[in-house]
């Protein structure tokens, strides 16, 4: 018999569990974790370095990288926010430091930073952790002491008041939940990159630069002559502008993780075989760089186009584009026919290019779906169907663009989890 049980060992259950343990010793709380190790998903984020929050401090701009939660996590933001994170690590002599790009890190470069600290608070509180628990039960039951919560694990069976659920994107526990009467919005995968097979990008993996891309409607063809900023509405689903990689598989990096975030859901229905239209070089749309062209033909005439990188891209994307266009290695400036121009200048900033499927980026996986929002209650995350079950993280349908952001979810979810325990 627990006064709290978490089912999932991972950042939100660890969060929740040391305050809801700080904020009351005589609470006996316990964790059960599926798995061998806890905290894994920690351990593995930001390439080892653990990405564990974001500097926006402002909710009402956090907010705008959830495509999933964002009116929701409006109120539970403005109660425990990135700052609250920051103070959280600092009280426990874990600083932490802003990138360029916003993300923020444990000084030490190390996620086992993060992982130690909870692992220290959840001995020093008593929370009890029991591994290798996978869950195959959850019910409610009567006893003379009111309602609880009954729950089995493939190597023992509990009870307790309070249930808090936070076992990320688990299939098992979600079909629990469905016999709770819950509903599951349809898992679908969230922060992936894009497979395409293309000539144009072949062999120059490795590169990366700024870019514009969008995800184009079915069978929509090139208007070559128009400019970008003046094309129809409607063409490009979804757009977003940063920095691109190119793979051995594809095309990578934040603006194309942040594109398949927005795109979750459709880019699943369309199997993820889509088009996307690339513009390398976002300040310049079409029209402007034919002019930019036809200027550096004149003062670069006795030079080859191929040799030339007249704007500022990677050079070897430079010649692959080029290429593209159809213009030879010999070809000089004054010899290239304003045809030409015309294509080099869509490759610039039309280049479009068939996806055919998804890789998983790194170890970060994130899943779009889960529980459905309109069943929760987020003053204190606690189900409106059940009295005293609560979630918390990955496992109610709330995600994030890469950068901190799922983490900071997790954390929110969990300390407002553990008031609303409190409270009760």
């Amino acid at each position: 018999m627990f006064d709290v049980l978490i089912i999932g060992g991972g950042a939100a259950g660890f969060y929740a569990a040391i305050h809801i343990a700080e904020g009351n010793r005589k609470l006996k709380v316990a964790i059960l974790e599926r798995g061998k190790e806890v905290l894994t998903k920690v351990k593995i984020s930001g390439g080892g370095r653990c990405n564990v929050t974001h500097a926006e401090f402002d909710p009402s701009e956090l907010v705008k990288n959830y495509p999933r939660g964002e009116k929701e996590l409006l109120g539970p933001f403005h109660t425990y926010c990135s700052g609250d994170t920051v103070q959280f690590f600092e009280e426990r002599d874990i600083a932490l430091k802003i990138e360029d790009d916003g993300r923020m890190f444990p000084v030490s470069n190390s996620s086992q930073t993060i992982i130690d600290c909870f692992l220290n608070e959840a001995d020093r509180l008593g929370i009890q952790v029991y591994k290798h628990s996978s869950v195959t039960d959850i019910s409610p039951v009567e006893v003379d002491e009111g309602l609880f919560w009954n729950v089995k694990s493939i190597r023992n069976e509990y009870q307790t008041k309070k249930l808090l659920v936070a076992t990320g994107s688990n299939p098992k526990v979600w079909s629990l939940l469905l016999k709770l009467g819950h509903t599951i919005d349809d898992p679908t995968p969230s922060l992936f990159t894009f497979n395409v097979d293309d000539e144009r990008i072949s062999g120059i993996q490795g590169v990366s630069t700024q870019a514009r891309v969008s995800i184009l409607k079915p069978n929509l063809k090139p208007k070559i002559t128009i400019p970008l900023a003046s094309q129809a509405k409607g063409e490009a689903l979804l757009t977003e502008e940063g920095p691109v990689l190119i793979t051995h598989w594809g095309l990578s990096g934040p603006a194309i993780l942040r594109l398949s975030a927005w795109g979750a859901k459709l880019l699943n229905e369309r199997n993820y075989k889509f088009s996307i239209r690339v513009n390398w070089i976002p300040e310049y749309h079409e029209e402007s760089v034919i002019d930019l062209l036809m200027e550096i033909k004149e003062v670069e005439a006795k030079k080859t186009v191929l040799r030339t990188k007249a704007l500022d891209l990677p050079r070897r994307l430079w010649t692959s584009l080029v290429k593209a266009s159809g213009i030879a290695p010999e070809v000089t400036w004054a010899d290239v026919s304003k045809e030409r121009l015309q294509q080099l200048a869509m490759q610039l900033t039309k280049s479009e290019f068939k996806v055919n499927g998804k890789s998983t980026f790194k170890e970060e996986f994130v899943t779009a779906g889960g529980v459905t929002l309109k069943e929760i209650n987020f003053k204190t995350f606690e189900s409106k169907l059940h009295s005293n079950l609560f979630f918390a993280g990955e496992v109610i349908n709330v995600d994030a663009i890469t950068g901190g952001f799922n983490f900071q979810n997790a954390w929110t979810g969990g300390y407002i989890a553990a008031q609303g325990i409190l409270g009760k």
